[in-house]
Parts: C-alpha cells; sequence; structure tokens
C-alpha cells in the first residue's frame, strides 16, 4: 500500500500503518529479499560465503557492526549498500529536528506537537536515501559534532534561559535517528569522544552541557576499522567494542578472476578507450596479478595492506598508456601491450606502502619487480616449465627461440611504435610464433602479439634471454650479448 499521500498522524492511524525500529525493518526486509531469491548486496564480489553471511547474520541479530579490514575492501561500500534493506518512505513528525516516529515521539518539539495537534499534527515522509550517515573519524571530531551543544544563538533569539533543554543543538547523531549511521577508521576516534557514545549504543540517553536527555535513538550503527589502526595511531576502547553486536573481518579477492570482476566494474572506462582499445584477457590477469604480488613482497608493508584500488587505477592507466600511442600515431584502434605496463608505476607507487628494504631499492624499481613477478607467475601456467639446470643434449621447447636470438640482433619495440611495425617485429621470430602454436593453439589472432611478447619477458626473467630499456623502448637480446652489452 502506499501510504505517501498521507498528510496527518490522524490519517496515518486509520490506514493501519506500522512503525518498526530501524533494526527491526532491516531484519523484515533481509527476511522478505532472502526468501524471493534476491541479491541482497548487489556489486560486492568475493564476499559470498564469508562476509556477506555474517553480515547478514548480524542484521538478523539487530547488531551494529564493526566491519574491521585493511584498506580498500569494500567495507564502506557494504555499508551503504545496507540503505538497500530500508522501506522506501518512513513517516515523521513534519519540522522535527531528529526525525521523530509519530507513533514513538522523543524531541520535546514532536512531544509537544502531537499534544496540541492530536490527530491533525502533519507528517512527511522520508526517503530511504536521507536515512544514511556518514563522519570520518578524524582528530579534530568533537562531542558537539557528533552528539550536540548548547547553542547560544538560538537561546537568545527565543528569548531562553540556558536551563532551557530548547536551547541545545543536535549533532550529527541525533539529526540521524531512524537512519544507519557510520563511523570510518572508528580508531582515529579520540578516545574520549568513543566514551560518548556508550550511553548512545546501550542505554539510549545523551548528555550534552549539563542536559541529560533521555532521547532512545533509534539507530543502525556500522562501524569500520582498519585493524593497522590498533597499533599504530589509536584504539577502540573496550567498553565501546563490548557494546558492539557483531565484529566481521573484511579481506582483499582471493582469486584473480574476482579481482578482475571488481576492477571491470569499478574502472569506469570512458566510451572512446572500450570503443577503440582492445584489452587481451592475459593483459587483465598480469594486471591483477601485480596486487597479489605486492601482498606477498619483502619490499611492501603488509600490514598496511594493499587496496583494490591499486588494480583499479593501474588499469585506468594501461588503457590511458595505449591510447596516448593511439592518438600520437594518428590511429583508430590500438591493443595494449606488455610494455605499457610500464605505464601503470605511477598507480602502483601512490598506493603501496614500502619498507625500508622497498625504500633501499626505490619505488619505480619495486613497482617494476611487481611487473616482472606478475609475469613470472602466469607464465608456468600457459607455457612449459623453465627449469634452471638443464642436461646437456637435450632437447627444450625454447631451444630454437634462443638460438635465433643468438644468431640475431634482437628485437627492439619502441614504446611509441605503430601497431603495424610492432606486429611484425614480432612475427620475424618465427621460432616464437611456433611455439605459441604448440602450447596455446586457441589463441585469438589480436591475442598473439600480447602473447608473443609475454614470452620473451618470461623468457629473460628466467634468465634464457635478456631486456633492456633503451630509448624509450625495450630491446629483447641474447643473454650473451646481453653480457657483452654489459661489460664493453
Amino acid at each position: 500500500m502506499n501510504y505517501t499521500t498521507i498528510k496527518t498522524f490522524g490519517e496515518l492511524k486509520a490506514a493501519g500503518y506500522t512503525s518498526l525500529s530501524i533494526k527491526e525493518e532491516l531484519r523484515q526486509n533481509l527476511i522478505a529479499k532472502i526468501s524471493k531469491g534476491e541479491t541482497v548486496f548487489e556489486g560486492v564480489h568475493g564476499y559470498e560465503d564469508t562476509v556477506i553471511p555474517e553480515l547478514e547474520r548480524a542484521i538478523l541479530s539487530k547488531h551494529n557492526i564493526n566491519l574491521l579490514g585493511l584498506r580498500g575492501q569494500a567495507k564502506t561500500r557494504l555499508a551503504r549498500l545496507m540503505v538497500n534493506l530500508l522501506d522506501e518512505y518512513i513517516p515523521v513528525v513534519e519540522g522535527s529536528e531528529i526525525n521523530d516516529d509519530p507513533f514513538h515521539p522523543i524531541s520535546r518539539y514532536a512531544v509537544e506537537l502531537l499534544q496540541e495537534q492530536g490527530d491533525s499534527t502533519p507528517i512527511s515522509w522520508l526517503h530511504r536515501s536521507e536515512r544514511f550517515a556518514e563522519k570520518l573519524a578524524t582528530p579534530d571530531v568533537t562531542v558537539a559534532d557528533l552528539i550536540g551543544d548548547v547553542d547560544p544563538i538560538k537561546a537568545a533569539n527565543l528569548r531562553l534561559s540556558y536551563a532551557d533543554d530548547r536551547v541545545i543543538h543536535f549533532g550529527m547523531i541525533p539529526r540521524a535517528n531512524r537512519s544507519i549511521f557510520v563511523i570510518n577508521e572508528l580508531p582515529d576516534l579520540q578516545a574520549r569522544i568513543q566514551v560518548a557514545l556508550f550511553n548512545i549504543l546501550q542505554e539510549g540517553d545523551i548528555q550534552i552541557r549539563g542536559f541529560k536527555l533521555r532521547l532512545p535513538l533509534d539507530l543502525q550503527f556500522v562501524f569500520t576499522a582498519n585493524p593497522e589502526d590498533y597499533t599504530n595511531r589509536g584504539s577502540i576502547v573496550t567498553p565501546l567494542k563490548d557494546r558492539i553486536g557483531s565484529q566481521i573481518l573484511t579481506h582483499y579477492p582471493r582469486s584473480v578472476e574476482v579481482a578482475k570482476t571488481i576492477t571491470q566494474q569499478e574502472a569506469g572506462l570512458d566510451e572512446a578507450q572500450k570503443a577503440h582499445i582492445y584489452v587481451p584477457e592475459l593483459a587483465r590477469d598480469i594486471l591483477e596479478q601485480i596486487s597479489f604480488e605486492a601482498r606477498q613482497s619483502e619490499f611492501i608493508d603488509a600490514k598496511s595492506g594493499v587496496s583494490a584500488r591499486m588494480g583499479i587505477t593501474a588499469f585506468q592507466n594501461l588503457l590511458s598508456t595505449a591510447e596516448l600511442r593511439m592518438l600520437r600515431n594518428g590511429d583508430s584502434h590500438t591493443a595494449v601491450r606488455l610494455g605499457d605496463f610500464l605505464g601503470i608505476i605511477p598507480a602502483i607507487t601512490g598506493k603501496v606502502e614500502l619498507l625500508y628494504e622497498g625504500e633501499q631499492e626505490g619505488a619505480s624499481t619495486v613497482a617494476i619487480t611487481l611487473i616482472e613477478g606478475a609475469v613470472k607467475s602466469l607464465f608456468p601456467t600457459l607455457f612449459p616449465k623453465i627449469e634452471k639446470l638443464e642436461r646437456e643434449n637435450e632437447r627444450y621447447p625454447y631451444d630454437d627461440i634462443i638460438r635465433w636470438f643468438a644468431d640475431a640482433e634482437g628485437i627492439q619495440l619502441p614504446d611509441e611504435l605503430t601497431d603495424a611495425a610492432y606486429q611484425t617485429a614480432l612475427l620475424q621470430v618465427e621460432p616464437l610464433q611456433q611455439l605459441i602454436a604448440k602450447y596455446q593453439p586457441d589463441t585469438p589472432q589480436e591475442d598473439i602479439y600480447f602473447l608473443s611478447e609475454f614470452v620473451l619477458w618470461g623468457l629473460t626473467l628466467f634468465n634464457k634471454l635478456s631486456k633492456y630499456r633503451v630509448d624509450n623502448g625495450l630491446q629483447f637480446q641474447d643473454t650473451f650479448q646481453g653480457y657483452l652489452r654489459n661489460n664493453l
């Protein structure tokens, strides 16, 4: 039934409207969605068997929730998606600062208005999109910001004594009554501010400048926190943790496929890039593998985490690198090359926290190491494993390629090489094409060139060829020629 045409409290009662607390509202709507087989948290991937069931249990239990995890693990997104579990509209006493429920008024304004006007009390309707409040916990947040303070201007205008509770200016939390209230990075909130939340979570009263108001606020609290904060910047005080019903641990994607799905969803690519730049599937795999390499790297602080945003911004940079080459060459289409991955270095260096060893290596060097590590990890999944020790007089899959480079000067792939010249340079290495035809016979024609460069990178990373950065491009040579290059 559409109640939103109702304008007075009397009409609302006559229509049989039933008022629910926000936690009961979330619970009932979650039950309804699950019963219909609907996806509750649309657009969140990799949490189907871990985080989301725990979050659903917390909602069914009517708990306040703490989402604990490293940066870039969709904690805030999950909290925002809970809005979809709210009723589309709820009635409020018109003019109320704190969204008073006409059936259960808690503010002095609403109580007096209902006593005065009874069934004629005007009603307005609040959409669920307006029932979400969010505050980033920064050191400058005050009790006045969150809970409220005495307003001297209001006291002067209304000619009220400071002993009158009508001089109070409500903070963000009371104004979010009957809403979802999110405090991000909770440990960053000063301990004395966290203490001010105790009574709100448990007893339902607030204290402002000596006023103790019995305001049973109806709120769904969702907190987010980074475990690093517990040791580096602050902590959640124990009594507050005790009042939070469920603490749910989030995590990074556990597979490249999930990570690819997230990146594709969040990248927000320009339509021109989608239409004119081809991205081989292997390029997407390498891009996501870089994040997995970073989370295991000895150069990067694992406690700080490697956000999923790194893969998203790196993907954007990767396409922009290819697009820039396409524009400079006056082409209408192009495809991503493995050499284009050098263009994502700024997206990596800005997203990772280096340990001392990483600082010694340098941010750019660490980024290149991660890119090469991703190639090295994926290489054995597509081609025969390259053994460190080989027996004499025994033939190996890469012998013909290595011999070709021993007899030639190698090949050079400048960054701005046209597509036609790039393809010609790779096709001239005939043993390379034969290797791909043998071990990856189903490779689409448009992926052949990326895969060819991938093999060359792999051979250099396993010390079968040499790779150099020269004249704004890459040069691949026989290892002996590389040795002479470095020692002459």
